[in-house]
């Protein structure tokens, strides 16, 4: 079982840290692959597509480069939600399942619901104003986590991240552009979706998970208490949830 995990807006698979070893010894069988969106992490170099189809056709081929056939299970947060979204829709079956992490789409809920409006000017001075990456990660990790006290730990891990491959303002204005662009069709994938979201998710509003649910008719599972990073909060309850999902299909 071949699981690709994609994350979020201006993130890379450096911010899994070591959740998808955790995962994979939970789940025997399953080899995860972690993709970095173009313009992130490794790919720091390359324009981000100002179009989520066209980073799933990224994916889809730098697979395929790497030798990794479908098909595929898809895990992924945020803007790699929404990529995963659309590659659901254009797989003709190559994707064969999918985990949905606090993700948002356009056409089911508000902007304001999206990115709640209390995170408009701590994320604009991350984007225009903050220089120092242990002051950007900082605010990263209290805007994403509602433990992060006890995660403080991964601030120099990500500030070592953002050195190594530091993304662009072009770039992470350009991720938002492709984020906000992105309509969903109205029927749901042909494929099945497993929704995980964080009832206190102080970035993204758990109505837009909701909202999709609903609007999908799948399978969801909500947090009480963790934030927007989930697999960084509770990365126990994120893996248990998805083999009680795989021993139902």
């Amino acid at each position: 079982m071949l699981w690709i995990f994609l994350r979020g807006l201006t993130r890379e698979t450096a911010h899994w840290g070591s959740f998808p070893n955790y995962f994979q010894q939970a789940l025997p069988g399953s080899k995860v692959i972690c993709l970095d969106l173009p313009g992130n992490g490794e790919l720091h170099h390359m324009t981000s597509p100002m179009s989520i189809p066209t980073m799933v056709t990224y994916c889809r081929n730098e697979l395929i480069k790497r030798g990794h056939p479908p098909p595929y299970f898809l895990l992924a947060m945020s803007l790699g939600a929404m990529v995963a979204t659309e590659w659901s829709y254009c797989s003709n079956g190559e994707v064969k399942g999918c985990v949905l992490m606090n993700s948002s789409l356009g056409k089911f809920s508000p902007f304001y619901r999206r990115m709640r409006p209390r995170n408009y000017l701590p994320l604009l001075r991350l984007v225009l104003l903050t220089q120092n990456p242990s002051d950007a990660e900082r605010i990263i990790l209290q805007l994403t986590s509602n433990r992060a006290a006890q995660r403080a730990q991964v601030i120099d891990e990500w500030v070592q991240a953002r050195i190594k491959h530091p993304v662009s303002r072009v770039n992470a204005l350009r991720q938002v552009v492709a984020a906000l662009r992105y309509r969903v069709r109205s029927r749901a994938p042909d494929t099945d979706v497993l929704i995980l979201s964080s009832e206190q998710d102080s970035l993204v509003h758990v109505d837009c998970s909701l909202a999709i649910a609903s609007r999908w008719k799948c399978t969801m599972q909500l947090h009480p208490i963790a934030g927007h990073d989930l697999a960084l909060d509770d990365p126990n309850w994120v893996i248990e949830k998805v083999q009680r999902w795989l021993a139902r299909q």
